[in-house]
């Protein structure tokens, strides 16, 4: 019986790793689904939902020499369900601010008060003396696009950032 699993890795970035690790899963018989993978900082992370018809110590094994093999930290924990619960997002907002403790907690705090449940969150820092703060996000809405202007308000006005709002779900108001 097939069992599926959310199998993360981190370690120091470097080219090769995504072809090298799905080649091999792919070899010992896995299936692929849902993942995210992200550089950040020096370091490279992935979470990718595998699935893997063998038994749980025979996937755990194939785990530990993955991690050996790609010089990777890596854990695989069984999940429920199948590989894919897509959702598309009906928004995308980028704020941007000056560096400070918080930020990340100001914006989710407003933006989650406000109904959007976050899909995905991307930030990074600019460079020089006064170094920019980015947030991209993408997410559903639940309780209209006004709910989140007023958010993007509140946080432009109070906390100094700079927001931009886009609707990709040409049905969400």
């Amino acid at each position: 019986m097939s069992q599926w699993y959310m199998l993360s890795m981190i370690g120091q970035d470097r080219s090769g790793i995504v072809a090298k690790l799905s080649a091999e899963l792919c070899q010992k018989g896995c299936n692929l689904g849902d993942s995210s993978m992200a550089r950040l900082g020096e370091y490279f992370t992935i979470m990718v939902m595998v699935e893997y018809e063998g038994e749980r110590r025979e996937f755990e094994t194939l785990v530990v020499t993955l991690s050996q093999q790609l010089q990777l930290s890596g854990s695989a924990e069984p999940v429920a369900g199948s590989h894919e619960h897509h959702v598309p997002p009906d928004v995308r907002i980028t704020l941007y601010s000056d560096d400070r403790p918080g930020i990340v907690g100001d914006i989710t705090t407003a933006l989650a008060e406000a109904g959007l449940n976050i899909l995905t969150l991307d930030s990074n820092i600019g460079e020089g003396d006064n170094p920019t703060y980015y947030v991209h996000i993408e997410g559903t809405v639940s309780k209209g696009l006004d709910s989140l202007y007023e958010a993007l308000d509140h946080l432009s006005n109070d906390k100094n950032m700079t927001a931009q709002l886009v609707p990709i779900n040409p049905e969400i108001r």
